[in-house]
C-alpha cells in the first residue's frame, strides 16, 4: 500500500548495489526522501551521486538492494515509468534539441491533441506553457523560438516548465547553477522554496555545499559508494558536510602553509576603467594569497582581466617588480609572468580537443622550440606536472576533454607553471569541480606562495578565500570597500559588506 502520511519517504533506496564490470560503483548505499521537503544530496566525484540518480531516473537497473517510490517496491524502473510516477529531472546539460522550438521542446512526446481527433491541440499547449511560464517565472518566451538561441538561465526555465506542465510529484535538480550567475541562481533558489511550499519534493544535488545549507532541509553525505551521514541541515554547516565528503578533518579542507610575505611583485595604483571600477589600489608580495570578492558587478572580475591585458585601463597605473605596465595585451602580462586561470576553464583556460600535453605546454611553446618542437622535453615537462599536481588521466596524450572538472582545472595551471610564472590570477578557481579536487587545488595555491609566487583569488565562496588567503579585498559598486586579515575574520563580517551593509570606502594597501 502506498504510503499517503505526510512527512512519510515518497522516495526510498535501501541498500543499492551497482557494479560495471569489477567495479561497485555503489556498495550499499541508501537515500530516504520526506514528502514535501527539499532534499540535497552531496559527494565528491566517484562517490556514487550519478549512478544513484541515474538508477532513480530508470537508466540503471540496483544489483542489489530495494527501490521504493511512495511505499511501493519496483524490481524494475524505466524512464517512462518514472515519469508516469510523477518523478521528473533538470539536468545540469539541459538535455534539450537545440533547433526545436521552444513550444516543440516544451511538448516532445508529451503533445496535447485535439479531443477526438489525433491533431495537436497547438492552442491548447500554447495557453498551459503561458499560463506556466507566467506563475512561476513571470516571463514569456516566444513560442518560436530555437532552443539553441537562448541564455543558460532560458534552457534552464524551459526545463523546468517542461517537468511542470507535467505536474511533477518530485523534481530532481542535478547541479542546477553550473551555468548561472548569482542572480539567476537567486531566483532558481526562490523557485524551489514557492515549488516545494506547494507541495512538490525536491531533490538538490550540487557541489556547491552553500546552496545546500542556503535551501536544503536535508542533507545525505555519499562517499566512496555509500552514504556515510543523513543530517538535519540547520544542524550542521556547509564545512562539516565538506568534511564528511572527504573524510578530512575540518582543519584539513583548507591547507594553508605558514608563509611570510616577501616584497612586493605587484603594486596597483588608482586603476579605473569606465562605468566598471575606479581608484583600485593594492599591493601583492611573494609568497602572499590576496583574496577579491564581491558580488556580480561590483568590478572584482574586471580587475583581474584588466590586470592580465583583456581590458584597457582608462586611470591609473600597474607595476610588476617595480617596472610599470599599462597597456591592453595578454602577450606583455604573461612576459611579465603573469598568468590567468579564467572562470570558465572549458571556454577560455583549456583546449578540450587538445592533449595534456599540447594543453601543458601551450603558454611556454618557446621553451621547447628550437626550429622544431623537442617533443622529448615537452614531454618530460608535462609528466612532470601531472605528477606534481597529481593530475588524474590516462596519460599525457589523452585528450583534455576526457578529464574531470577538477583535473581539467589542475591542466589549466599546469600550463602557467610550465611557464614558470610568478603572478597567479585565479578567477574561481574551484568553480564546479567536487570537494576533494578544491583541497587539491587549494594545497596547490599554497605550494605556489611557498614557492615565492604571488597569487591573487577571486572567489565569491566566502568560506573558501578564509581558509586560503592572507588578506581579502571586498568590493563594492566598483571601489574596495574593506580590507580583511582572513584569520581574523569571520564570513558574517565579509559578507555584511559584500552586500554593502556596510558601506565605509577604505583604501586598501
Amino acid at each position: 500500500m502506498a504510503d499517503t502520511t505526510n512527512g512519510g519517504a515518497i522516495v526510498r533506496l535501501e541498500n543499492i548495489v551497482k557494479r560495471f564490470g569489477g567495479a561497485a560503483a555503489l556498495s550499499g548505499a541508501s537515500l530516504s526522501v520526506k514528502r514535501d521537503s527539499v532534499h540535497g544530496l552531496v559527494g565528491q566525484n566517484g562517490a556514487g551521486k550519478s549512478t544513484l540518480i541515474k538508477l532513480l531516473a530508470g537508466l540503471h537497473r540496483a544489483d542489489e538492494g530495494t527501490v521504493e517510490i511512495d511505499g511501493e517496491a519496483y524490481d524494475r524502473l524505466t524512464p517512462h515509468l518514472v515519469e508516469e510516477l510523477g518523478i521528473h529531472f533538470i539536468h545540469q546539460d539541459r538535455l534539450l534539441v537545440p533547433t526545436f522550438t521552444v513550444g516543440e521542446a516544451l511538448f516532445l512526446g508529451r503533445e496535447l491533441r485535439i479531443p477526438g481527433t489525433p491533431f495537436l491541440d497547438r492552442t491548447g499547449m500554447r495557453r498551459k506553457s503561458a499560463e506556466i511560464l507566467a506563475r512561476y517565472f513571470g516571463l514569456s518566451l516566444p513560442q518560436s523560438a530555437l532552443i539553441a538561441d537562448l541564455s543558460a538561465a532560458e534552457k534552464q526555465i524551459v526545463q523546468i516548465t517542461r517537468a511542470l506542465i507535467a505536474n511533477p510529484r518530485v523534481l530532481v535538480f542535478d547541479e542546477p547553477t553550473a551555468a548561472l550567475v548569482r542572480r539567476e541562481a537567486d531566483l532558481l533558489f526562490q523557485l524551489i522554496h514557492r515549488l516545494s511550499a506547494e507541495g512538490i519534493t525536491i531533490l538538490y544535488i550540487s557541489h556547491y555545499l552553500g546552496e545546500i545549507v542556503d535551501i536544503c532541509d536535508t542533507v545525505t553525505v555519499l562517499r566512496n559508494g555509500r552514504d556515510v551521514a543523513t543530517l538535519p541541515v540547520a544542524e550542521t554547516s556547509a564545512t562539516e558536510i565538506g568534511a564528511l565528503m572527504v573524510n578530512r578533518a575540518l582543519g584539513e579542507l583548507y591547507p594553508k602553509p605558514d608563509v611570510i610575505p616577501g616584497e612586493v611583485l605587484l603594486q596597483v595604483e588608482n586603476l579605473a576603467l569606465a562605468e566598471r571600477f575606479d581608484a583600485v589600489s593594492f599591493a601583492l608580495r611573494k609568497g602572499e594569497v590576496l583574496g577579491l570578492t564581491g558580488l556580480v558587478g561590483s568590478g572584482a572580475k574586471e580587475v583581474v582581466r584588466t590586470l592580465f591585458g583583456l581590458d584597457l585601463p582608462t586611470g591609473g597605473a600597474v607595476s610588476v617588480n617595480g617596472e610599470t605596465v599599462f597597456s591592453a595585451d595578454p602577450a606583455e602580462a604573461t612576459e611579465k609572468r603573469l598568468a590567468l586561470v579564467p572562470e570558465d576553464r572549458r571556454r577560455d583556460g583549456v583546449a578540450l580537443d587538445l592533449s595534456v600535453t599540447e594543453n601543458t605546454t601551450l603558454a611556454s611553446l618557446d621553451r621547447f622550440s628550437r626550429g622544431l618542437i623537442d617533443h622529448g622535453s615537452e614531454r618530460r615537462q608535462t609528466e612532470d606536472l601531472v605528477k606534481r599536481l597529481q593530475i588524474k588521466t590516462d596519460g599525457i596524450d589523452a585528450l583534455v576533454r576526457t578529464l574531470s572538472g577538477g583535473n581539467q582545472q589542475k591542466v589549466a595551471i599546469a600550463k602557467w607553471l610550465s611557464r614558470q610564472s610568478e603572478i597567479y590570477l585565479l578567477d574561481e578557481p574551484t568553480v564546479g569541480v567536487d570537494i576533494a579536487a578544491k583541497v587539491e587545488i587549494y594545497r596547490l595555491i599554497g605550494e605556489l606562495a611557498e614557492r615565492g609566487a604571488g597569487i591573487l583569488v577571486l572567489s565569491s565562496d566566502i568560506e573558501e578565500l578564509l581558509g586560503i588567503t592572507d588578506r581579502i579585498l571586498v568590493f563594492f559598486r566598483g571601489r574596495v570597500t574593506r580590507q580583511f586579515t582572513s584569520s581574523e575574520t569571520s564570513p558574517d563580517q565579509v559578507l555584511a559588506d559584500v552586500t554593502g551593509a556596510h558601506e565605509t570606502l577604505r583604501h586598501a594597501g
